[in-house]
């Protein structure tokens, strides 16, 4: 009830409940931007803006998900932004022709530690990695991820497939010096 309350004055432009809402997510989504964008500086130019949008916007929140699920899709996609506008292009490739069967193991060998896990991710090609973080990391279906990278469902299940397997081998190279 206290956040919706929030959220319905920072409607009406009340300023302290905007600050309210920004003291109560902004660490956490600067975190949520530093997977993204990695340097600390452009994360809070990321958080800003994005916070920004946020409370420009506020009035096309409707309560279907909670405001820091949200607030959190705005700080993915204004990360994703700021990684194009440095010509980091995500690139768009046609994987629409092929046949994706579902691998949901996720399993790994037991000696790989979770900070191997999230270096291994950091190396994968782009278009794999947001694909990836995206649904092990911040949880989202290939409904919410083709929508916020703008790609068809298939092409997303593609690249979380692909991804998977690049990160597995990378793993397999950290245990074993090998890639085979």
């Amino acid at each position: 009830m206290f956040q919706i309350d929030v959220v319905e004055q920072c409607k009406a432009n009340d300023r302290k409940a905007q600050m309210q809402l920004y003291k109560q997510y902004c660490e956490g989504m600067f975190c949520v931007a530093m997977r993204y964008v990695q340097n600390s500086d452009d994360a809070e130019d990321v958080i800003q803006e994005s916070f920004i949008k946020a409370f420009q916007r506020i009035h096309q929140f409707k309560g279907e998900v909670t405001f820091g699920a949200w607030l959190k899709r705005i700080v993915i996609n204004k990360s994703i932004d700021f990684l194009k506008a440095k010509k980091k292009k995500l690139v768009e490739l046609d994987e629409n022709y092929l046949h994706i069967s579902e691998d949901e193991d996720w399993t790994v060998e037991v000696d790989i530690t979770i900070n191997q896990v999230k270096s291994a991710i950091e190396e994968l090609p782009e278009k794999y990695r947001y694909v990836v973080m995206m649904f092990l990391i911040e949880g989202y279906d290939h409904r919410e991820i083709s929508q916020v990278l703008k790609l068809t469902e298939t092409t997303s299940r593609t690249r979380l497939l692909r991804g998977k397997g690049y990160l597995k081998e990378l793993l397999k190279e950290k245990v074993y010096g090998t890639g085979s």
